[in-house]
């Protein structure tokens, strides 16, 4: 929302300290906490929790919040692991974002060599055990600073589940949690330090599920009618189609099911599917041919067909303005250094990669802002996020230079000081540009005036997973 005259002639009454005090004040304060978030870290590492399945990560952050005074509602969207914590009155409102879940398939120990931990099939391939943490860390900073200051302002912690595939952030938009809010912030592990001017890639999935009949492969072929045979025909058509899309279009899949013994015809089969763009209606257009596939293919197998959506995210609007603003604090913040054991932990990482990776020292870098590179990343929901409300993020080195995410290495650095270190980078500049936004309202106005611009004049939001409930099991 465009702050009032009135609330910025108020803040002009009012002279406020520097804010560079105030900003170093946060990051002696972060510092001095670091043992307290580092153990929450490491304990939601050591969950490891999937998608909707977040219990315990879900609870701990929660519960950090209200212990310093935080008004927490949990179970929102429909969600049981997702939750709002406010604290403060009035505007400006800034929201901050935490993730909590882990992958599938990537258990591992915090040792630079593969090997999988006992006990856990997943693992935080993606770092989420930290974004959590650091962006609470943020909030209950922001919350200290309120009080001491009596500044005007709210603080809104967003506990959003599933960002893996499962669009936990489209549900709270849906569910108008975003509304009111006047910037929001968010950050991401990553190898390197910068702020996050890429965008990301618009994305829909879905389950393709095929229905046939059971017969004897051997003895009575004639009467079965295979379920895999119509997902390796649908395959086969998208894979034919692959030629027939933009370059810079993305489909992935996987079948889930393709029956269970190769004497018996298949009467039941699963494929899941991904459709990634930079634009959304081009994913929407996609995903419309790929659905026609499906049903071409079950029409030539003498199956049926039907699908689930599952996810479905925008592609991620950048806002100028907000990113100068964080690169300004990133950089005052500055990067990571390593101790002599993790100088030996991350040459390990390295030599096990199978490619050049950047210097290790890289860590300690902020790399410059590039407005220019054209490049998109994966895709997030926060891109929902920031097409409700004006949104800034960076990403942190929480990896050692060159680890790919989604990968045991990815998992191994984040359970270690390697990955808190990177944490609190983060912490700390979420909070230095929190803290802009809270004595300075024009940028939010400069903000808002841009947003408005890039979203365009009749913009309507429409979430591309349509109306479905949160897709609570979609990792069974």
């Amino acid at each position: 929302m465009i702050l009032g005259s009135s609330h910025l002639q108020a803040q002009k009454k009012k002279p406020a300290p520097a804010a560079d005090k105030w900003k170093q004040q946060a990051k002696q304060d972060l510092d001095l906490q670091y043992g307290y978030y580092k153990d929450i870290a490491l304990r939601i590492w050591d969950y490891s929790e999937l998608g909707y399945k977040e219990q315990k990560s879900s609870a701990l952050l929660q519960q950090a919040l209200k212990d310093k005074g935080f008004q927490v509602e949990s179970g929102v969207a429909g969600i049981p692991t997702a939750f709002v914590a406010t604290y403060g009155t009035g505007q400006p409102v800034i929201g901050i974002l935490a993730e909590y879940d882990a992958l599938p398939g990537l258990s591992q120990q915090a040792i630079p060599e593969k090997k999988p931990a006992e006990g856990r099939a997943s693992g935080h391939g993606c770092g989420h055990n930290l974004f959590g943490t650091a962006s609470v860390a943020a909030g209950i900073e922001l919350k200290q600073l309120i009080d001491q200051n009596k500044w005007k302002g709210t603080i809104k912690v967003y506990g959003t589940p599933a960002e893996e595939g499962g669009s936990g952030k489209v549900y709270l938009v849906r569910a108008g949690l975003f509304n009111g809010v006047d910037a929001v912030i968010h950050w991401h592990p990553s190898d390197q330090n910068t702020t996050w001017v890429d965008g990301a890639l618009a994305n829909k999935s879905a389950k393709f599920r095929f229905y046939g009949t059971s017969a004897h492969a051997a003895a009575a072929p004639d009467k079965g009618r295979s379920s895999l045979d119509a997902v390796e025909a649908m395959n086969h058509m998208v894979n034919m189609m692959r030629e027939h899309v933009p370059s810079n279009a993305r489909i992935h899949y996987v079948i889930t099911s393709g029956g269970k013994a190769p004497n018996v015809v298949p009467d039941f089969a699963e494929v899941y599917y991904y459709v990634r763009h930079p634009k959304r209606d081009v994913v929407m257009e996609i995903f419309d041919r790929i659905s026609k596939a499906a049903d071409g293919a079950a029409l030539g197998t003498g199956t049926r067909t039907d699908h689930e959506i599952i996810g479905g995210t925008h592609d991620l609007l950048i806002n100028n303005t907000l990113a100068d603003l964080m690169q300004q604090n990133l950089v005052k913040v500055g990067g990571v250094n390593y101790t002599a054991d993790e100088l030996d932990f991350a040459r390990k990482i390295q030599a096990g990669l199978g490619f050049a990776a950047p210097p290790v020292a890289s860590a300690g870098e902020v790399q410059p802002l590039n407005k220019e590179s054209g490049e998109t990343m994966g895709s997030t929901d926060v891109g929902d996020v920031s097409y409700t409300v004006p949104t800034v993020g960076l990403q942190a080195a929480t990896w050692v230079p060159g680890t790919p995410a989604h990968s045991w290495q990815a998992v191994a650095s984040g359970g270690t000081e390697i990955g808190t270190k990177g944490m609190m980078v983060a912490a700390k500049t979420m909070a230095l540009t929190a803290i802009d936004l809270l004595m300075n309202p024009s940028e939010l106005q400069k903000a808002k005036l841009e947003f408005d611009q890039s979203r365009g004049a009749g913009f309507k939001y429409i979430p591309l997973l349509g109306d479905r409930a949160p897709a609570l099991n979609y990792r069974d």
